[in-house]
């Protein structure tokens, strides 16, 4: 370990781990503003030191940055410090990729630090990970051919069966279908995907510590397809999909239409809303403000929890990125990693 004197060992459980997100965008920085303002002292940032060095300078300085060989070294580094683990294989020349711009560097780097966050987990040595903003276009130009954290991460964990689910205090949603067009979201609302996404969503709320989850299924079509006169898809699929889950001893119901659902939910009425594509889904949730909304990855074998934000390269560098969502996250994958919600 580098750059921070140590102090004696304490006792720590396997830490959280930060991937550091594009270096070209506001990952490093609300990583840095984080650390100034709470201090976590579970966590270890999976990035470049070099990059997060620089982050540190954008936003204030007064932050020593620790370089660690593992994240077993947290235990001795020294309070109000920021601990980095660099994995191999990060270009050397990261920390001159512009800020703001889309950058074959940072995405690859970006790839780098999730797979090797998660090769930590899976390797005993953490306990979950929170993935900081990542730019789809960089990770496109770096050759990945994942359109995004979450497949690329089905893909780390052998390709297991998951699902996006975006969650604040006031609402929780879960996605039948994410990262495609439109069209080609329609084409997969399936009675099989929404039934497999219905499963997801129990079980995974269960883990939470909701015993019996209240699943409301928010219909693809205006006024949930009004018994087929603006669509089909909820006779078809959607709504004997709820029949399946509900002989499986689900409490899932719907579908109702997309429109007035989540305002039911936001009042207590739901445990969560199941919606078909991606933007019926995240809107609702965004509108009530990106600070507090928590990416939460259901199915994985282990957890990984995000900012509900992206890369935000119109104000990179600036220093004035607000590190509240990733404050957000980090608490939310403590208590799932505990096994509360």
């Amino acid at each position: 370990m580098k750059e921070c004197r140590m102090i004696p060992e304490h006792s720590l459980a396997r830490p959280l781990v930060i991937s550091m997100g594009d270096a070209c965008g506001i990952g490093p920085e609300i990583i840095a503003s984080l650390w100034r303002n709470e201090a976590p002292r579970d966590a270890v940032v999976v990035g470049d030191v070099a990059v997060l060095c620089r982050a540190v300078a954008t936003t204030g300085g007064g932050l020593a940055v620790a370089q660690l060989d593992g994240p077993e070294e947290l235990p001795r580094v020294p309070p109000r410090c920021l601990p980095v683990w660099q994995p191999d294989g990060l270009s050397a020349d990261l920390a001159d990729a512009p800020l703001g711009r889309v950058d074959a560097r940072a995405g690859a780097a970006a790839a780098r630090c999730i797979e090797a966050g998660v090769a930590l987990i899976q390797a005993g040595r953490a306990r979950g990970i929170v993935t900081a903003p990542i730019h789809k276009e960089a990770l496109h130009a770096a050759g990945s051919p994942f359109p995004g954290h979450t497949e690329m991460l089905q893909a780390l964990a052998g390709g297991v069966p998951v699902r996006m689910m975006l969650a604040n205090e006031e609402l929780r949603t879960v996605l039948v279908t994410i990262h495609c067009s439109l069209r080609d979201a329609i084409d997969r609302v399936t009675r099989e995907a929404v039934l497999e996404t219905l499963r997801i969503t129990g079980r995974a709320l269960r883990r939470m510590g909701i015993v019996a989850p209240r699943i409301a299924v928010a219909g693809l079509n205006p006024h949930a397809g009004e018994g087929g006169l603006f669509g089909d898809e909820e006779i078809h699929h959607i709504a004997p999909a709820i029949a399946d889950a509900r002989a499986e001893g689900w409490d899932a119901t719907g579908p109702f239409a997309p429109d007035t659902i989540f305002m039911r939910a936001r009042r207590g009425e739901f445990d969560v809303v199941v919606a078909m594509t991606h933007d019926h889904g995240l809107i609702p949730v965004k509108y009530l403000g990106v600070e507090q909304g928590v990416n939460v990855t259901l199915g994985l074998p282990f957890v990984r929890t995000s900012p509900d934000h992206g890369t935000a390269f119109d104000i990179s560098g600036r220093g004035i990125a607000d590190p509240a969502s990733l404050s957000a996250a980090l608490a939310m994958a403590r208590r799932l990693s505990a096994g509360v919600a």
